[in-house]
C-alpha cells in the first residue's frame, strides 16, 4: 500500500486546527521549521517516523490514523471515512456499494 501524502498532510492539519495550534506553535514545539510543517500539511515533504510520533502525542491522534485513516481503537474508526467516500459518489453508486455492503454482511452471518 502507498501512502497518500497529500492525505497524511491534511490529517495532521485537521488534527492541528482541532488542537487549536497554529503552525508556529506546533512547529515550535517540536523544534521543526513552519515552512517544513506547511509542506507536510500539503504533501510536499515526508515526515520521519519520530517526528511524526511528536505530533500525534501533541495532537492526540493515533500514528495508524494519520498514516491510514483508521484509529483502531475506536469502534467507529471508519464511519467519516466512508461518509466522505460517499458524498463523492453518484445516487447509483452509492447504492451499489450499499448493495455490497449487505453481500458482505449477509455473507459473514450465514458462516
Amino acid at each position: 500500500m502507498a501512502l497518500d501524502y497529500n492525505v497524511i498532510g491534511q490529517r495532521i492539519k485537521q488534527a492541528r486546527l482541532a488542537k487549536n495550534l497554529t503552525q508556529e506553535d506546533l512547529a515550535e514545539k517540536i523544534d521543526i521549521s513552519v515552512a517544513f510543517l506547511s509542506r507536510v500539511e500539503r504533501g510536499n515533504s515526508r515526515i520521519n517516523l519520530r517526528r511524526l510520533n511528536q505530533l500525534c502525542a501533541l495532537l492526540d491522534v493515533s500514528e495508524g490514523y494519520v498514516l491510514n485513516g483508521a484509529a483502531s481503537d475506536s469502534t467507529n474508526y471508519l464511519d467519516k471515512e466512508f461518509a466522505d467516500l460517499l458524498k463523492k459518489c453518484s445516487p447509483e453508486k452509492q447504492k451499489l456499494i450499499y448493495k455490497i455492503a449487505q453481500t458482505v454482511v449477509n455473507s459473514e452471518s450465514e458462516e
